[in-house]
């Protein structure tokens, strides 16, 4: 990971720790079942972008060096561990 993506990230993964919190407070106070389902997709899409950026930032960082470096080993290694990854999501 970019170290100057790091503040970024967890000041965003902050944000979603206290949105969690917040419908958690929703449930226990009985609050509108449609009032929290939107309090629940605006973490998935917090999330969401949280992925985005740590991908963006993974094609930039490690599957960029492994394409530099000539390694064919490190680069199946890398592309691999990609596609389990984007498997995994499709399940």
């Amino acid at each position: 990971m970019k170290r100057e993506n790091k503040p970024k990230l967890l000041t965003r993964l902050s944000r979603v720790e206290g949105q969690v919190r917040g419908i958690a407070r929703m449930v226990d106070e009985d609050r509108y079942c449609i009032d929290i389902l939107t309090q629940l997709q605006a973490v998935r899409a917090a999330l969401a972008r949280v992925e985005t950026e740590l991908l963006r930032d993974h094609l930039s960082h490690c599957i960029e060096s492994a394409i530099v470096s000539g390694d064919a080993d490190e680069q199946r290694k890398k592309v691999n561990e990609l596609i389990a990854l984007l498997e995994r999501s499709t399940h």
